[in-house]
């Protein structure tokens, strides 16, 4: 029996990886046009208009039987709210470092998450770090300090007066330490929930959203017209429509995760992620006007391999784990004595919009997750 031409869509994985990669250029770059192009300064306020986006769009997908989640529990909603402060916490210091930084610089810089994450997992859950992925962090530094330095000297002014520190480092390297807290404290809470993939979705944005509305009133000058200055009536309606589109991206990256997820592998997923750094950095050079110099293309080079090496490093370790793992489950009738002593391969959950898997894989976010892109 022929497949319907939809449902061959809907399983169709290159469609799946062209939608997870081009939402998440998507993101970027509509993130940073509305706080370039317009001034704008009101963080707090557009990602709390994203994630009443996704809460939206989630219930209409469902409505539409596209998706599945459950519905909201108090309980479950009280135990998950400090992961959603988290959640506020990671997307607040990226969409800051990102209205500072080029959009290379903030993706390459993004890359140093990945060490954090990685040392975390060996101090908090016993995770080893291979030679390959030491390997692959040296390309991550190297990268990040190639295009931090070339970022500086292409905006040195001539007058060493007027040399100022731009806050972008400060909010890249802040994003940095709370998005490996965010991942890791998930990790460690989210077996306690049985969670799937957009259960993860829907709580964090329907927990975050009145935090940032808070958060937006108390500290963005709404009583001092700080609103009425960024939604002149000039830009208003142009304004408008690219922060809609952001939050329109913000769900699609979190649906084009899931689906890449279901019509691929995990291992393809994760090569996937590596790759879409490259694409997502030269999106700022092509879009955004942001400067193509030697260090920029060099870094975002170094990145690239980076990403690569550590997401193979991470598959042939889940690969040899889970070798390991069923040598042992065969091997248990003979040796029951031993069984106290065994150990299970851990779960590793996905941040943010990605769904969680099994094969200890890299955890990606971002996201990620969050509402900016990874």
């Amino acid at each position: 029996m022929t497949a319907s031409p939809s449902s061959s869509l809907a399983n169709s994985a290159t469609l799946s990886i062209l939608a997870y990669c081009s939402s998440s250029i998507l993101m970027t770059v509509t993130n940073k046009m509305v706080f370039s192009r317009f001034d704008f300064h009101m963080n707090f306020f557009l990602l709390s208009i994203q994630s009443l986006t996704a809460v939206v769009m989630l219930i209409l997908f469902k409505k539409l039987d596209l998706i599945s989640f459950r519905n909201l529990d108090t309980n479950e909603a009280k135990k998950w709210f400090p992961i959603s402060l988290g959640l506020v916490a990671m997307i607040y210091t990226g969409s800051k470092s990102l209205q500072f930084l080029s959009i290379p610089v903030y993706t390459i810089f993004k890359n140093l998450t990945v060490i954090l994450i990685a040392y975390g997992e060996v101090l908090w859950f016993g995770a080893k770090v291979t030679p390959m992925m030491l390997l692959s962090f040296v390309f991550m530094v190297l990268s990040s300090v190639i295009a931090g330095w070339s970022d500086i000297a292409a905006f040195v002014p001539k007058d060493p007066t007027d040399l100022h520190f731009n806050p972008g480092y400060l909010w890249i390297a802040a994003n940095c330490f709370s998005s490996a807290g965010y991942v890791l404290y998930m990790r460690k809470r989210i077996k306690h929930f049985n969670f799937k993939d957009f259960d993860t979705v829907y709580y964090n944005n329907l927990l975050s959203f009145p935090v940032m509305l808070a958060l937006s009133f108390w500290l963005e000058g709404w009583v001092s017209g700080e609103f009425e200055r960024t939604f002149a009536p000039d830009v208003r309606q142009s304004l408008t429509i690219a922060i809609m589109l952001t939050g329109l991206s913000s769900f699609f990256i979190s649906y084009g995760s899931a689906w890449c997820v279901r019509c691929t592998s995990s291992t393809t997923y994760s090569m996937i992620g590596s790759l879409n750094k490259l694409p997502v950095a030269a999106s700022g050079i092509l879009f955004m006007g942001d400067p193509a110099t030697t260090g920029n293309v060099l870094g975002i080079f170094l990145g690239f391999i980076a990403g690569i090496l550590y997401s193979y490093s991470k598959t042939d370790q889940a690969q040899k784990n889970l070798a390991l793992a069923n040598t042992s489950s065969l091997s248990k009738p003979l040796m029951a004595e031993f069984n106290d002593a065994s150990e299970s391969i851990p779960v590793v959950a996905a941040p943010v919009g990605l769904p969680s898997t099994k094969s200890g894989l890299p955890l990606y976010k971002s996201n990620p997750d969050g509402k900016v892109a990874d």
